[in-house]
């Protein structure tokens, strides 16, 4: 009783899903990702067991359709199962079964399947498809996938109402300190607008645990460390340093002070939005 997309991004480097639904914390049951491997979605009466299945035959070769073809093969109920699955190399396929709460069913294109249940009508996978196909692939994958569920939610959602939603993207070397393949994984579990609170954390999470790119690095000079120091100073910190560790800051500033990100200083200056 949920909608999602699962996708691979343009560049072959990331795979995600995004869900949503009117029942607690979805995103503890429907997505599963590994990077160079591929993402899964399975919901309605869901078998979580799928997650691992899943990503285990596509990791030994098998293609998104024949990972379904076995799951639903080898299932007890797969009337009343629904699943998204992309893979390594892009390959789409969905399969909802015939005992999904009306409206169920999906869609898939080039890199993506898109699928729902419960939902107010086809109407929520199309307006979540033409959002996909219309978003810039050159995009972050989190906030491509973002944009497919919004418009899905915009168009009706599920007919139920809303309660949460969940981001989760991977890609090699991607997580915390480069040690996983987390890219973004995040979840809203019980809210009563789910996606536009998904939205808030995603852009806290590209300013905490988003590594800065060149043209947002400002080059410290002697002046603006004297600048940044003594904004460390006033804020009760010994030194610039110790308060970007207490900001949680350090994806936005080099361990050797050579340079800045432009939030940061934005943070300094008391002018950040």
């Amino acid at each position: 009783m949920t909608f999602s997309i699962v996708a691979r991004s343009a560049d072959a480097e990331s795979w995600g899903v995004a869900v949503a639904s009117r029942f607690l914390a979805v995103g503890s049951a429907v997505p599963a990702a590994v990077a160079q491997v591929g993402a899964i979605a399975t919901q309605a009466d869901a078998n979580v067991a799928w997650k691992g299945l899943g990503l285990a035959h596509l990791d030994e070769g098998a293609t998104a359709s024949v990972a379904i073809d076995r799951l639903v093969r080898e299932d007890e109920k797969p009337d009343q199962r629904q699943v998204g699955i992309v893979d390594s190399d892009g390959g789409a396929a969905t399969y909802t079964g015939r005992a999904c709460v009306h409206w169920a069913g999906g869609v898939t294109g080039e890199g993506y399947a898109i699928q729902g249940n419960c939902l107010t009508g086809p109407e929520v996978v199309e307006a979540m498809q033409a959002a996909w196909e219309a978003s810039d692939p050159d995009a972050p994958h989190g906030h491509r996938l973002l944009a497919a569920l919004a418009a899905g939610d915009e168009a009706g959602g599920d007919f139920r109402g809303r309660q949460s939603a969940a981001l989760l993207v991977v890609r090699d070397g991607a997580g915390y300190a480069g040690l996983d393949d987390l890219a973004v994984d995040l979840r809203v579990d019980d809210h009563t607008t789910p996606i536009p609170e998904l939205e808030r954390l995603l852009g806290l999470h590209d300013l905490y645990l988003t590594a800065s790119t060149e043209e947002e690095k400002v080059p410290v000079t002697p002046e603006l460390e004297r600048t940044l120091e003594e904004h460390a100073r006033a804020a009760g910190h010994p030194d610039f340093r110790t308060w970007v560790g207490v900001e949680n800051l350090e994806m936005r500033v080099a361990e050797d002070l050579s340079w800045v990100d432009r939030r940061v200083l934005a943070i300094v200056r008391g002018d950040a939005s």
